[in-house]
């Protein structure tokens, strides 16, 4: 019997056709499944992960919110070009707490992988005033409303308990001060600084990042989170052999 005959009378066999359809469905989905149980094998453990703080993750959720990730990728891959351009490709760690992750190969603008401390906040608040007035050949939108809008951080603690339920390690401590840290953050001359240091660690950036530490604005979030891109942990720096020993 020919292989079309098989099929054809299989088809008139509903109960068959059903059985088959589940074997051939169950055989995909295994093929998806079953790398999920060994994750822990290859995801690398970094010890020094720290989370975003309530700005950086206010800044994340406005880069989300105007469509950057789709024109700007987040993953450095092993490919020789990419690493020399923008630095070491990158790790599944660096991305664990990212909620949704924004890895891809879309390349309108540049990898932001590494984009942390690259340049200067001035550099990235008049970038995204105008991008033609430090890159004349860009093609990237302004987004000069984010100098002029105050952040909104009355939500704040929302947004750390949606993350803290897809396992993000927020504590109740961190989730009860997040308006007042991501204000803190921008104004490191606050009497309110010595918290965000305390709950996110001595690593954390405390400066005005826009320019104005007594205003807290979109700007501020937006750059807060592009100078720490690369940052929350320092896993990829670390030579082959010594990241080897971290597993």
């Amino acid at each position: 019997m020919s292989f079309f005959g098989f099929h054809y009378r299989l088809e008139s066999k509903a109960i068959g056709l059903t059985l088959g359809i589940i074997a051939a469905a169950s055989i995909g989905g295994l093929v998806e499944i079953a790398p999920l149980f060994t994750i822990h094998q290859t995801v690398e453990n970094a010890p020094d992960m720290r989370v975003y703080t309530p700005l950086e993750l206010a800044g994340r959720n406005i880069y989300i919110r105007e469509g950057c990730y789709a024109c700007h990728s987040q993953m450095i891959r092993t490919l020789r070009d990419e690493v020399d351009r923008y630095g070491p490709y990158s790790l599944a760690v660096e991305s664990k707490y990212d909620h949704p992750m924004l890895w891809g190969s879309k390349r309108t603008g540049p990898d932001l992988a590494r984009i942390g401390e690259k340049y200067s906040d001035q550099w990235h608040v008049a970038h995204l005033n105008n991008p033609r007035d430090v890159v004349p050949v860009s093609v990237m939108p302004a987004y000069s409303w984010l100098m002029t809008t105050e952040l909104r951080t009355d939500d704040l603690d929302l947004h750390l308990k949606a993350q803290q339920k897809v396992g993000v390690p927020y504590t109740k401590e961190m989730i009860a001060n997040a308006a007042l840290d991501a204000y803190a953050q921008s104004n490191p001359d606050s009497p309110l600084a010595d918290g965000v240091t305390k709950r996110y660690g001595k690593a954390t950036t405390m400066r005005a990042f826009d320019g104005r530490p007594n205003v807290l604005t979109e700007m501020d979030a937006v750059v807060a989170y592009l100078q720490v891109l690369g940052r929350l942990t320092e896993a990829a720096h670390k030579p082959i052999a010594q990241a080897e020993s971290l597993k």
